[in-house]
């Protein structure tokens, strides 16, 4: 069954996990579609949510076992932000990327990105237009949840363009599903969103992108398997089970076949419920800005498996966590980011899960960002993808 000593029995072996109508959840849908949960003995059914407080909700009361989670969702709700606190963890990322900034295509246009669809480009031309239009109603732009690496994006990609983000836009938070529609009726005049609602936007005509999150930051987190501590306590086996089997699935997820093969399942109507034409553009890495623009290489566009995706790193966690207390105009204390922290991402989880698979997991618990331009060796047998951040911004801080 695995490469490491035999499984403890499960504690539960029926579960119900949640997850968003997006791409990056193919390895829940992937793990239940070619049997891997049953190969570890557990049968799960997938409930899909609309909105992401609905679906951190419905994990703290209990109504699910485990979530596809935003990954500053597990810290933030043990802070107690966003209306609900509860002690969250994670010991899985579910991958790598996957975001994307779309423009209305007018604004597009205007801005250029028929000369100059460069993330940077994109963003200077933002700030130009902005500076020429004084006294113009700002403009509107989504993102899915301000705890979210969308939000962070975003931000990221203007200020990178010289653009202040809490003067010079509008930023309000919609459902991922509802980014379309209200780019489409003049509401909103961009988004920030996961795939594939970019791609979506650009076939329909009515989008084209101006960055993809791996330009903003190469290999940035995006979304975790999240699960309440007192489940985890109560469920150790069965937790240990589940992580193993979308370990797995995003092992296989590197394979372009199976790629093509999530496109198809994905679009099933119990899932993303979207034609597969939508869903293969980023899952392919045949990535198209603008409807009719020749699509590009973007090989990197959703990681599951390379570069250890699934790893937790704590340094990450608590850049989020100060990045979110910034949100919140809130000075979040190195004491209390890093209990957060401590408490909410469990790299020793992901290391106990890796063991059984042989899988390589990292021995540290935090890393470097933003300085590396290609792959790059972190530790004997620990090969890591290019981190750089548009700007030039990087941070290394301590595990805790």
């Amino acid at each position: 069954m695995t490469r490491g000593k035999q499984l403890p029995p499960p504690e539960k072996s029926a579960l119900t996990l949640g997850f968003m109508r997006l791409s990056d959840s193919a390895p829940l849908v992937m793990a239940r579609e070619t049997g891997l949960f049953a190969r570890y003995g557990l049968e799960v059914a997938l409930a899909r949510e609309v909105s992401w407080a609905n679906l951190r909700d419905k994990l703290v009361v209990g109504k699910l076992d485990a979530a596809h989670l935003l990954a500053p969702l597990p810290m933030m709700t043990g802070l107690g932000a966003g209306g609900m606190r509860a002690n969250l963890l994670t010991g899985l990322s579910l991958g790598l990327n996957g975001n994307a900034i779309t423009l209305s295509r007018a604004l597009w246009e205007a801005l250029g990105g028929e000369r100059d669809a460069s993330a940077p480009g994109m963003a200077a031309a933002l700030r130009a237009r902005i500076a020429g239009s004084p006294g113009a109603e700002p403009l509107t732009l989504a993102t899915v949840h301000l705890f979210s690496m969308h939000t962070f994006q975003l931000r990221m990609w203007l200020r990178a363009g010289g653009v202040d983000p809490e003067r010079d836009v509008r930023i309000i938070v919609l459902p991922p599903e509802q980014m379309c529609d209200s780019l489409a009726r003049g509401i909103i005049d961009g988004f920030c969103v996961g795939e594939p609602w970019n791609t979506l936007a650009v076939q329909q005509g009515i989008g084209a992108v101006a960055a993809t999150g791996h330009e903003i930051w190469n290999n940035a987190p995006e979304k975790v398997l999240g699960v309440t501590e007192a489940w985890h306590n109560h469920h150790p086996a069965t937790h240990l089970r589940l992580r193993i089997a979308i370990m797995a699935a995003c092992q296989a997820l590197a394979e372009p076949a199976q790629r093509e093969r999530a496109a198809q399942i994905l679009s099933q109507a119990q899932y993303l419920g979207l034609p597969a034409k939508v869903l293969l553009p980023s899952l392919t890495g045949r990535f198209s800005r603008a409807k009719h623009l020749a699509p590009m290489d973007a090989p990197d566009f959703h990681v599951f498996g390379r570069y250890c995706a699934g790893f937790p790193w704590r340094s990450q966690a608590q850049w989020m966590v100060r990045s979110s207390g910034a949100l919140l105009g809130k000075d979040i204390g190195e004491e209390q980011c890093r209990a957060l922290v401590q408490q909410s991402w469990r790299p020793d989880l992901y290391r106990e899960a890796a063991r059984h698979l042989g899988l390589p997991a990292p021995s540290r618990d935090a890393r470097p960002e933003g300085l590396h331009a290609g792959c790059w060796e972190f530790e004997p047998g620990v090969v890591l993808g290019p981190d750089l951040m548009i700007g030039g911004g990087q941070f290394r801080l301590s595990a805790g």
